[in-house]
């Protein structure tokens, strides 16, 4: 059984995604922490719920990314995590956390990547006016969203209306892709 690691910043809809997923396929994986830079972030209070382990920081309480990414290894070493699954994390993955975890942090990421890298890929991918945008899975390198792509979907856009519709079907591919694609890896 293969111990993961959730690193989010916001809602937790793709922790619960994740979380349910690997609940019926508990003979893979399961989720034993839960890792946040926003100690009121609603993932918290689902993980809460959940009775996970949890580890909050606020990075202003560190000297530098490094103090901070060293009390995160510290958990992680302490829960004898596998795998880093990042899940609407919103810092960039240092050196510390890198060196000892490469090829096993994965990140998602709304949009069909190398195009539209960083925030508000929707923003992006509506300001461009395309036609098809989707959902990409990728390890995590020293870059924004640069890291070796695992699996991605595509997302006809060409009908919807609204930022809203695009971002629901956004959510909709993110909360079956992600949890596959952990599910794969860990098989392999």
């Amino acid at each position: 059984m293969k111990n993961i690691a959730v690193f989010a910043s916001g809602t937790g809809t793709n922790f619960l995604a994740i979380n349910k997923a690997l609940n019926v396929n508990s003979r893979i994986a399961k989720v034993v922490l839960v890792v946040s830079d926003k100690p009121d972030s609603l993932v918290i209070k689902h993980a809460q719920k959940l009775n996970k382990n949890i580890f909050t920081f606020n990075s202003k309480d560190y000297k530098n990314k490094s103090d901070y990414e060293n009390s995160i290894l510290s958990k992680l070493e302490e829960f004898d995590i596998d795998l880093i699954v990042l899940a609407g994390y919103m810092r960039i993955i240092g050196k510390t956390i890198l060196s000892k975890y490469y090829k096993k942090i994965i990140n998602i990421h709304p949009s069909l990547l190398p195009s539209f890298k960083g925030i508000d890929a929707i923003g992006q991918a509506i300001e461009y006016k395309v036609k098809v945008t989707g959902v990409t899975v990728h390890y995590v390198d020293e870059g924004v969203d640069t890291g070796e792509i695992i699996a991605q979907e595509t997302l006809d856009i060409s009908n919807l209306t609204s930022r809203e519709e695009i971002e629901k079907e956004i959510h909709r591919i993110e909360h079956l892709l992600y949890p596959s694609t952990i599910i794969k890896l860990l098989e392999e």
